[in-house]
């Protein structure tokens, strides 16, 4: 029997913290706004406390963080988020104020590495040691596994930072993102869309032409994953990819870009099955969370 773990999923612009073991088995979960490192982080270890109390002890903590964080693990600044834009989070020792109060060990990632965990162990993931799984939202991440290992190396992935074919004859629109302008997250994220098209995304009717860009763009950036990484499933999740018209687009503009290159029965004939929404909704990260917790040693 799985242990009894805590999980907290932390975003922008909230924390949801959860106790349990699994998709069928959460005992408490609670959501915190996100306003200053020290409220809000404390606020999450009341919540953990209060549940030891009524639940009984926990075998660990595993937080899914926004970022860029520092997750090695014999890095001085395990547990940071480091030099996020979030104002007054920079330098913020997340995962050394949880460990610290709680008396428990700590497994810390990145909000997206630890979706893509949570759909590997539970969700649309199971079965497949190599995934990538992508956030398309307010802004744009990515994680995954290789050979059934988080990805990690000089920090974590940054996917939503790649850069990819720009015409500004098409697409005047210069880019959102504040450190690169019209790399991926520039160019595709939620506010880049309504930025770019004076409206809202979710305000925009299936047949508008933002959505065939929008496609583009995601497109582009998923062939440079495929052709680098080969994952076996692509997962995308996030808001922006609930428009109902985007995924028979992406997968659509994935096989003319790939042009028949990489020949797998998944791409050329199951590319529905290939390219994927979250089976487990909006709970990716938290039950990701539950699963880092419970391979804490």
């Amino acid at each position: 029997m799985n242990p009894l773990v805590g999980g907290i999923e932390a975003g922008g612009t909230k924390f949801v913290c959860a106790v349990g073991t699994g998709p069928d088995d959460i005992r408490a979960e609670v959501r915190i706004p996100t306003t200053t490192p020290q409220e809000t982080i404390g606020l999450a270890i009341q919540f953990f406390e209060s549940q030891r109390i009524k639940l009984g002890p926990l075998a660990g903590i595993g937080i899914a963080s926004f970022g860029p964080i520092d997750p090695q693990p014999g890095s001085p600044k395990f547990g940071y988020i480091t030099s996020t834009p979030k104002p007054g989070w920079a330098d913020t020792d997340f995962g050394g104020a949880v460990q610290r109060a709680l008396g428990l060990k700590v497994g810390f990632d990145t909000d997206v590495n630890v979706a893509a965990l949570g759909e590997s162990r539970f969700g649309a993931g199971r079965g497949l040691d190599n995934l990538i799984y992508l956030t398309i939202g307010t802004g744009i991440g990515g994680g995954g596994l290789v050979n059934g290992k988080l990805m990690h190396g000089l920090i974590h992935p940054e996917m939503g930072h790649v850069r990819i074919p720009h015409d500004l004859t098409i697409d005047p629109y210069p880019g959102h993102c504040p450190f690169h302008g019209d790399c991926l997250e520039g160019l595709a994220c939620g506010p880049a869309i309504g930025a770019r098209w004076i409206q809202p995304s979710d305000e925009l009717p299936p047949d508008h032409p933002a959505w065939a860009l929008e496609a583009h763009y995601l497109a582009l950036a998923l062939v440079n994953f495929i052709c680098t990484l080969s994952p076996e499933r692509i997962i995308l999740g996030g808001g922006v990819m609930s428009h109902a018209p985007l995924f028979p687009l992406i997968r659509r503009e994935v096989q003319r870009l790939l042009n028949g290159y990489v020949q797998s029965p998944a791409i050329l004939k199951d590319i529905d099955g290939y390219i994927v929404p979250p089976a487990l909704g909006n709970r990716s990260g938290v039950l990701g969370a539950f699963a880092l917790a419970q391979q804490l040693r």
